[in-house]
């Protein structure tokens, strides 16, 4: 059997959790924690043939694991919008990766905020419009985390590596060792200060873990020596993250804060080709695509007191999902949310398990779009001859039999669903959606790092770092 299959039969669905009682905390710690680039079929309890995640396993089994979890996007940026919306990422201006979030949209950072939370992101940001090797964001970036309802930042344009630079809130700071360990640190300490003063946290933990290029200790890489160079890293970079998904339960813990903290792990999209053994668990596709290895992800919610009980559920769910859920536990008004929402609340999930979505969930990347309905999936794929798919996931996970031509009720359901979401979707790139009817001028296009001004003084000092040598060097360059 493969590790599909092996991942799939695992599921085994427990007693269902007790609802929370009047006395338990509705505004607990929050933690939105993310990888980057890890596919589906990168965790121990996934049964990866040569990768182990014990924290990652550990916190599963603890909490409700998701093996139909999605990411908004196939790329990094516009699952990161999606994140803090609720809404796909086209809605919100950012069509694919290096995109800026519009300035008009609303976070669930700044919600938390406004309802008495301290907020503090760590790490990759990529909401901004800058390309290429992450670098500290400026002070004055009008797009900073800052600009979205964090009070606290510790943040890096984009992917980001061992011995990374840092910017904290424009104060660049040089750190030695594994960028995950690094970024974990640096938040226990923020959650650490508001649980001395008893104020709730938000926290956002988004590593640059294990986006390319790929640079791991020797120890963490030494235990894949059969594997090629560039996987021997890849897993290694791994085996940290998911030592500082460790470090960071701990820490919840040595602060006796544990129970009363949500814990909320994903990947920003599906995993990446050229890796061996793949990363995608058998599915088809991988990052960039709109097939199941493209947007498939791992997902698991830890909060002791509010679930109660282990479970896995199939229950397909999408990172559009976590402002809605979040707004839910701590009973914000569903005015704090921009409309239309593509995401839905998964509370009830917490204490029930439930066999069907009430909402399909939709993509749009790349000039392709896909929609989720349960266990059916229909992609209108093709940048010039354009052309219909349709797959039963439950049955034909690997998407190989399209069904479009035979089930041709579910195609029509399906279809006129889509043609009304793009619809909606038109409405909302063309600012429907805001007060002013309009998107705001100003929005800073695309555009590389190196190309802003006010970087230019740290050419001579970064010039000799391996994550940005190929980009002061046109004969390393890659395409």
């Amino acid at each position: 059997m493969n590790q599909l299959g092996r991942c799939i039969g695992s599921v085994l669905l427990l007693a269902a959790v007790q609802p929370l009682s009047a006395e338990e905390s509705v505004r607990p710690n929050i933690i939105l924690v993310m990888a980057d680039d890890q596919g589906w079929g990168q965790t121990g309890y996934c049964n990866h043939p040569v990768l182990e995640t014990p924290n990652l396993d550990a916190m599963a089994a603890k909490g409700l694991r998701f093996d139909r979890f999605y990411a908004g996007a196939p790329v990094c940026s516009p699952t990161r919008a999606s994140v803090l919306t609720g809404r796909s990422n086209n809605r919100t201006g950012v069509e694919t990766h290096g995109y800026a979030l519009r300035l008009q949209e609303t976070t669930i950072a700044a919600a938390l905020r406004a309802a008495g939370y301290a907020t503090g992101h760590f790490g990759k940001w990529h909401l901004n419009g800058l390309r290429g090797p992450g670098v500290p964001i400026l002070a004055g970036d009008t797009h900073n985390p800052g600009a979205f309802g964090f009070d606290e930042w510790l943040s890096v344009t984009n992917f980001f590596d061992r011995d990374p630079i840092l910017s904290r809130q424009g104060e660049f700071i040089e750190y030695q060792g594994d960028s995950s360990e690094i970024v974990v640190d640096e938040a226990l300490k923020f959650i650490g200060r508001q649980a001395a003063a008893a104020k709730p946290s938000f926290t956002v933990i988004w590593y640059g873990t294990p986006h390319s290029p790929f640079r791991a200790s020797e120890k963490d890489r030494a235990r894949f020596t059969k594997l090629d160079a560039n996987s021997q890293d890849h897993y290694g970079e791994l085996v940290a993250m998911d030592r500082s998904i460790g470090t960071l339960r701990q820490g919840l813990r040595d602060l006796d804060i544990a129970d009363d903290t949500l814990v909320w792990f994903c990947s920003d999209n599906g995993g990446l080709p050229k890796i061996t053994p793949e990363t995608v668990g058998g599915l088809r596709g991988f990052k960039g695509t709109l097939y199941e290895g493209g947007l498939r992800v791992p997902a698991i919610i830890e909060w002791p007191a509010g679930i109660k009980r282990a479970r896995i559920t199939q229950y397909p769910a999408v990172t559009m999902d976590i402002f809605p859920t979040l707004a839910d536990i701590v009973g914000l008004p569903k005015s704090v949310m921009l409309q239309p929402q593509d995401g839905i609340s998964l509370r009830t999930l917490f204490t029930e398990e439930r066999t069907r979505r009430d909402k399909p969930i939709p993509f749009s990347c790349f000039g392709n779009t896909a929609l989720i309905d349960n266990n059916y999936k229909l992609l209108h794929t093709g940048r010039r001859q354009k052309q219909y798919e349709l797959y039963d996931l439950s049955v034909d996970p690997k998407e190989e039999k399209n069904l479009f031509n035979e089930r041709t009720a579910v195609a029509k359901r399906l279809k006129t669903a889509m043609d009304r979401w793009n619809e909606s979707l038109a409405a909302s790139v063309a600012g429907k959606d805001y007060p002013e009817g309009t998107v705001n001028p100003g929005e800073p296009e695309p555009r590389f790092w190196m190309d802003v001004e006010a970087y230019r003084p740290y050419f001579d000092q970064w010039k000799k770092r391996p994550e940005y040598e190929s980009r002061f060097n046109p004969r390393k360059r890659k395409p």
